[in-house]
C-alpha cells in the first residue's frame, strides 16, 4: 500500500486514526501493531511472516542477552541477534548478485520484501544499542513490535532508532500539544504528498518519455539527467514528510531526513543533507566503531571506501550502485586532501567560490543519479556520454530533433518547479510571511486558515491526480 494512493488516504488512515484515538492508551501500541501488520500485508501477505519471526527471533536473542550479560554467552547471543536480521537481507538482496559474481552461477533473483532494508537497520541497531547499554531492552513484545512494524515509516524510512520513540511508546502520546502536532503533521503530510504525486510523478513521467525516445539532444540530455535528480529527491524526501507528518499524527518525533540537499557547497555536505538517518546509521555503527577519522590517513581512507561500499550495496545488488557508492567515497578524499591543502584560500574564497562550488555538486549530483538510476553502467556510461554530445544517445534526425523539442518545451514548467521547490526558498516565503501575519489582530487564525487552505488544495489536486492517473510509483520500495 503507498501513502499516495486513495485506499490509504480515504480508507486506511481514517480507520486507524480512529481506533487509536479510540482506545486506551495501553491499548494503543496494539492498534498500531496491527495495523501496521495489515498495512504491510496488503502488499506482502507472505514476507509479513518472514518480518514477524525476525521481530519475534530479535525479541528472543536480546531477552537472552540481557539474561546472560557479563558472560561468554551474552556475547554469542548478541552477535546471533545482529547476523540473523542481515543474513535474511543477504538473501532476498544479494544472493543471486554474489552468486553469480562468485561462482559464475545464475539463480533466480528472490522477491525482494518490501522494507526489508530499513526495518533490517532498525532491529540491528536495537539489539546494538540494548547490547552496549545504550538503551534499555523492551520487555514488552507488543511494544518492541510496535517499534519495527510501525507503518509511518516501515517500508521507506526514515530510519528510525529504539530511543528516538521509546517515549512516546512506553508512556504514552503527550495529549498536552495534541491539537498543534495534529495541524503540523497534517500539513507535514500534505505537503510530502505535494511532492510525492504533484512533482516526482509529473518528472517521472517525463523520464520515461525521454528514455522511450532512444536518441535525444543534448538539451534534452541535461534536462533529462536534472529530471531523474529531482525525481529521486521529491519522491523520497516527499515520502519521507508523509512518513513524519504521520509520525506526529501519533505523536512520534520522527528525525528529519532531508534538508534541501541541492544547496550543498561540498559532497560532504550535500551527504549531510540527503538521507540522513541512513549516514547517520552507517557513521554511529560501522564508520566510528572502525575508528572514524581518529586513525592514520590510510586506514581513514580504507574506512571511508567500505561505508561507501556498504552504502551502496544498501541502495542495491548491482554495480551500478557499487560504483555509485565507491564514486562518493573517492570524491570525499578527494575533498578533504583539497581542504588540507587549500583550507585558507578555499575558506577565504579569493580563489573558489560558492558558485563554483555549487557547479561542482551539481554537476557531480547530476551525474551521480545517472549512475543510480540506470540498470547497467554501459546505459549510464552512455547517458553521461550523452551530456557532452557523444555517443549513440545523440539524435541526428529532423523527426526526433521536432520530438525532442517539444518535450523540453512542454516538461520545462514542471523542470522549474522542480529547481525552485528542491531550494529554501519556499519554506522563507512561509515563514516570512507567516512573521508578517502574526504581527496583526487576527494573524494567528489567518495563519492556521491559510494552512488549512493549503492542505485542503493540495489533497484535492492529489485526489484528482490519483484518479485520473495511473503513473504512481515509489522509487525506493526496490531498495
Amino acid at each position: 500500500m503507498l501513502f499516495s494512493s486513495i485506499s490509504f488516504l480515504y480508507f486506511f488512515l481514517p480507520l486507524t486514526l480512529f481506533l487509536y484515538f479510540f482506545v486506551p492508551q495501553k491499548g494503543k501500541n496494539l492498534v498500531l501493531l496491527f495495523m501496521s501488520v495489515l498495512f504491510y500485508a496488503w502488499g506482502e501477505p507472505v514476507y509479513v511472516l518472514l518480518m514477524l519471526a525476525q521481530i519475534a527471533v530479535s525479541f528472543g536473542l536480546t531477552g537472552l542477552m540481557e539474561r546472560y550479560r557479563g558472560q561468554r554467552a551474552a556475547g554469542i547471543f548478541y552477535i546471533l541477534s545482529v547476523l540473523f536480521p542481515f543474513l535474511a537481507l543477504f538473501y532476498f538482496k544479494y544472493i543471486a548478485f554474489f552468486t553469480d559474481i562468485l561462482f559464475q552461477v545464475h539463480i533466480k533473483t528472490p522477491a525482494l520484501p518490501i522494507g526489508i532494508s530499513f526495518y533490517t537497520f532498525q532491529i540491528a541497531s536495537y539489539c546494538i544499542d540494548v547490547y552496549h547499554q545504550r538503551v534499555p531492552r523492551q520487555k514488552n513484545l507488543i511494544t518492541y513490535a510496535a517499534y519495527v512494524t510501525l507503518f509511518p515509516q516501515l517500508v521507506a524510512g526514515p530510519i528510525v532508532r529504539y530511543r528516538e520513540i521509546e517515549k512516546t511508546l512506553t508512556d504514552g502520546i503527550d495529549f498536552s500539544d495534541i491539537h498543534m502536532n495534529f495541524e503540523k503533521g497534517i500539513v507535514r503530510f500534505v505537503t510530502g504528498l505535494g511532492k510525492k504525486v504533484l512533482i516526482a510523478n509529473v518528472l517521472g513521467a517525463f523520464v520515461s518519455e525521454v528514455a522511450a525516445l532512444g536518441t535525444r539532444t543534448v538539451e534534452l540530455s541535461w534536462a533529462y539527467a536534472i529530471a531523474i535528480a529531482l525525481q529521486i529527491y521529491f519522491d523520497f524526501s516527499g515520502y519521507s514528510d508523509m512518513a513524519i507528518g504521520l509520525g506526529e499524527l501519533f505523536g512520534f518525533q520522527f528525525p528529519e531526513n532531508f534538508r534541501h540537499p541541492f544547496i550543498a557547497k561540498s559532497v560532504r555536505e550535500f551527504w549531510r543533507r540527503w538521507h540522513i538517518t541512513l549516514g547517520a546509521w552507517f557513521r554511529d555503527y560501522v564508520y566510528i566503531p572502525m575508528g572514524g577519522n581518529r586513525v592514520g590517513a590510510l586506514r581513514w581512507m580504507f574506512n571511508i571506501l567500505v561505508v561507501w561500499l556498504f552504502t551502496g550495496l544498501w541502495h542495491g545488488a548491482g554495480w551500478n550502485f557499487i560504483v555509485w557508492g565507491l564514486l562518493f567515497a573517492v570524491l570525499l578524499v578527494i575533498e578533504k586532501g583539497v581542504r588540507s591543502i587549500c583550507r585558507k584560500r578555499i575558506d577565504s574564497g579569493h580563489y573558489v567560490t560558492d558558485i563554483v562550488k555549487h557547479i561542482y555538486v551539481a554537476v557531480v549530483i547530476i551525474i551521480s543519479f545517472l549512475i543510480f538510476h540506470n540498470d547497467s553502467l554501459m546505459d549510464a556510461l552512455s547517458d553521461i556520454a550523452a551530456l557532452v554530445n557523444r555517443g549513440n544517445r545523440i539524435a541526428f534526425d529532423g523527426a526526433t530533433l521536432q520530438v525532442c523539442a517539444y518535450l523540453l518545451r512542454n516538461r520545462m514548467g514542471i523542470l522549474l518547479i522542480g529547481l525552485f521547490g528542491a531550494t529554501p526558498a519556499p519554506l522563507w516565503i512561509w515563514k516570512r510571511l507567516k512573521t508578517s501575519l502574526e504581527k496583526h489582530r487576527f494573524g494567528d487564525v489567518t495563519v492556521h486558515l491559510l494552512q488549512a487552505v493549503f492542505a485542503v488544495g493540495i489533497l484535492v489536486l492529489c485526489t484528482a491526480y490519483l484518479i485520473d492517473g495511473s503513473f504512481n510509483p515509489f522509487l525506493y520500495f526496490r531498495f
